[in-house]
């Protein structure tokens, strides 16, 4: 003899129950997942890789912040500390000295200064640097290619959608883990 089945009777408070079972479960699961993915988030920052920069121009204008936090940096290793820099001056200088004329960064960014016959120093002056990448491209073309663009920690907010990096033609705009945050040109090089 079968056994009769009970039948289950649906209540206000079962609906009730089981709605608010499925809201926490629910709740849990998402406030996990946001959890996790501001955990990745904070563990990476974006960086310029410089072997696929292109030297644009749009770092200077595509930043949210009114001065861009991607600036010039110098590779002193692969510097030639030439006398005619072709990241210092201009096409077509009057003469090989400071003259604001002859200098192919608009702000003036980039410091000479004398060593020795005929070698000179070059340093950037980042207070001054907008990232605009006249000096990388011209370094990159005709000298060791020292110059090379970086984002700078200390300036960059790290959204979550860089205008930077959506506007590079080049992706050169990459996340780096945050225990490692530059790509430094000599370090990184391509195989």
């Amino acid at each position: 003899m079968d056994k009769p089945k009970k039948e289950t009777k649906i209540t206000r408070r079962s609906v009730l129950r089981d709605g608010v079972r499925s809201f926490f479960v629910l709740s849990m699961g998402g406030a996990s997942g946001y959890l996790v993915s501001r955990v990745q988030a904070e563990d990476y920052v974006w960086q310029i890789d410089p072997h696929k920069c292109i030297s644009c121009g749009n770092c200077a204008s595509h930043c949210v912040l009114e001065e861009s936090a991607s600036k010039c940096v110098q590779s002193y290793p692969m510097c030639g500390y030439c006398k005619l820099c072709t990241g210092f001056f201009n096409a077509a200088p009057s003469a090989l000295d400071t003259g604001a004329e002859n200098q192919l960064c608009p702000t003036g960014a980039i410091i000479r200064t004398f060593v020795e016959d005929p070698y000179f120093d070059y340093t950037i002056d980042e207070s001054l640097c907008i990232g605009c990448a006249k000096c990388v491209k011209w370094c990159e073309a005709f000298g060791n290619a020292s110059l090379y663009l970086q984002v700078r920690h200390d300036r960059c907010l790290n959204c979550n959608e860089c205008s930077i990096a959506l506007a590079c033609p080049a992706d050169a705009f990459v996340r780096v883990p945050k225990s490692k945050p530059y790509r430094l040109k000599i370090e990184n090089k391509p195989e």
